[in-house]
Order: C-alpha cells, then structure tokens, then sequence
C-alpha cells in the first residue's frame, strides 16, 4: 500500500472510531434514563415507614414472611427512631419463626427482649424463645439439644412472669420436652443394646432411672437394666423392652383403645340420663355500640407490638444424639 492511501484511510478510520463511540454514549444516556430517572415503582427504601409497615403486615399476615421481613428490615435500617421500629422489630423476629428460621428468630427476640425489658409483649417474648428451642425438637433417636434448651428457656418464663397466660403453656411445653428426652435416652439405650455395647446401655438406663424416676418408662427402663445385670443380654426379642408407640401402629395402642372406650362410654352415659327442662331464659337485649367513623388518615397507628397466639408445628426431622450434658462424667458411655 502506497503511503498516499495509507494517509487518506486514516481519517476515514477515524471518522468511524468516533461515530461508534458517539453511539455508544448516546445508548449509555439513553439506558441510564431509562434507569435512573424512569417513572418506576419506588422502592422500599424511598417509602415513609408508615407505608413500610403496612406493607410489612400485609406480607406478614398473607404468610409471605420473606416479603415482610425485608420491609421490616428497612424500617429498622433506615427510621430506627420511628414509632414503627418496635413493631418491625417483634414482628421480624415473628416471621423470622414462622418462616422457620428458628436461630435467626430467638437471636431476634433476645434482640427485643434487651431493648425493651419493661414492655408488656416480654412475656410472649420471652414464650417465642423457648418456641424457637422447642421446634428445633428433632427425632427421638437424634439430636436433644432443642428440648433441654427450651426446657431453659420456658422455666426463664415461669420464674419471671409466673402469672403470665404463657406461663401455663409454657409448663406444657417443658413437660412435652421431658417426654421427648425421656424417650431419647431410652432410645440411645435400646441402640447400645442392639449394638451390643452393653456397658454404654446400662451407663444409659441408670442415668435414665436417676434423672427421671417417675417416667412412663422407667419400669421397662428398670427391667431392662436388671437383665442386662443379670447377664441375660437379649440378642433377639427387642420388642418386649420397646413402648407400644415404637412398635405398634396408632389405631393399635393401649391409650387409643382406652381412649376410645371412654367415649363410647361417656356417650351412653348422655344417652340414659333423663332430659332436664330448663326455664327459659330471655336473652338481654344488645346494646348497640356507637359507630365511629374516621377517615383513615385520622386513625392512630398502633405502635404497640401484636402479639400473636403462638402455633405449634411438628418439628423437621437433623443424627445419632451426643451425650447428655448434664450426665455425669462418670456416668457418660
């Protein structure tokens, strides 16, 4: 090529270079417009808080917990100071339970729990962490770190706010983990059997007997441990040392046949007992309320922390269980 058409093409490609880049800006512009200042729906950070927790409870009340928890976090990442933080602070933690997420969850009530220690939703507070304990619950034959916490963290309650309504579920909730543990160590002591690892059953059993003497299964729990003293280490014939709700199908078991008589029983009774004709009783005439109608920007917001009845859900099923911490070392298999 002669340095002439060398020289004249590199305007040309010059020329062209340019244009592309004037292209390039021009779209740049033009998608940054479209981005940035394009009459799009706002974000949850651009909104008030008001707006924020009512779109949070909405979320929340439709069970879309991930939805509410973001709108939560909002309000309490950017208006900290609101009359609405405390509500998005309770009812985080709420969906954070009801999503689930029971560690993400008892860290957030503990969190409201140390910024508010004197408000009156302490107690289902207080409830909702020994709930995160319970549901971690896992199977019999598994890990039992959940009951022994929740058994803590219930009697925390009790101690605390005895005349609490939650006061009284929470004695149910610490008597439904004893059972649970109750039946965990009979259970680890039943696979030592199996495994003929006769020295860790009857560490186990003993353990068992002394820790909880009054229990459904310390008889076969006793009777157990006194065969394996006596040298009788049962090879085969398990089921004999087993309760009915590990070898026997619902429909089948004891309880739901006594169960069952008991109904009938109560039924018959209704049957033969004679009619009573009671005096009618006029019902007291209603009292109408009066109506108050307000506009809905004239309404207060309520800044006082809902609190909700709590559910309980069968817990997911996590392996073999460590031993008990608060066994004794001598008494560890």
């Amino acid at each position: 090529m002669s340095p002439n058409a060398s020289s004249s093409s590199s305007p040309k490609r010059f020329l062209l270079i340019l244009l592309m880049a004037s292209t390039v800006a021009l779209c740049g512009c033009s998608m940054f417009n479209k981005i940035g200042f394009g009459e799009e729906e706002e974000s949850p950070k651009s909104q008030p808080p008001e707006v924020l927790i009512v779109q949070g409870m909405d979320a929340y009340n439709t069970g879309s917990y991930n939805d509410a928890i973001k709108n939560f976090k909002v309000i309490l990442d950017e208006h900290p100071f609101s009359a609405q933080a405390m509500l998005a602070e309770l009812k985080s933690a709420d969906a954070h339970y009801y999503n689930r997420q029971y560690a993400e969850a008892k860290v957030l009530y503990k969190a409201f729990e140390e910024h508010h220690p004197t408000n009156e939703a302490i107690p289902y507070v207080l409830f909702q962490i020994g709930m995160c304990d319970y549901s971690r619950s896992d199977r019999i034959d598994r890990d039992a770190s959940g009951p022994r916490d929740a058994i803590k963290s219930f009697t925390r309650l009790i101690n605390a706010h005895p005349q609490s309504p939650y006061a009284k579920e929470a004695k149910t909730k610490i008597k439904d983990a004893q059972e649970f543990l109750i039946n965990h160590e009979y259970m680890v002591a039943v696979f030592y059997v199996r495994a003929a690892r006769y020295d860790e059953a009857k560490h186990r059993l003993k353990y068992m007997l002394t820790r909880y003497p009054d229990s459904n299964l310390a008889p076969k729990a006793q009777e157990l441990l006194d065969s394996l003293e006596a040298g009788n280490k049962p090879a085969w014939g398990m089921n004999r040392y087993l309760p009915e709700f590990m070898t026997q199908a619902p429909a089948d078991r004891q309880e739901t046949k006594d169960a069952k008589k008991a109904a009938i029983q109560a039924g018959e009774a209704a049957k033969n007992t004679p009619a009573v004709d009671k005096p009618a009783t006029e019902a007291p005439p209603a009292v109408a309320k009066p109506v108050v109608d307000k506009p809905v920007a004239d309404r207060p917001v309520i800044d006082t922390p809902a609190v909700d009845a709590p559910t309980t859900e069968p817990p997911p099923a996590v392996d073999m269980p460590a031993a008990d911490p608060d066994m004794p070392a001598t008494e560890r298999p």
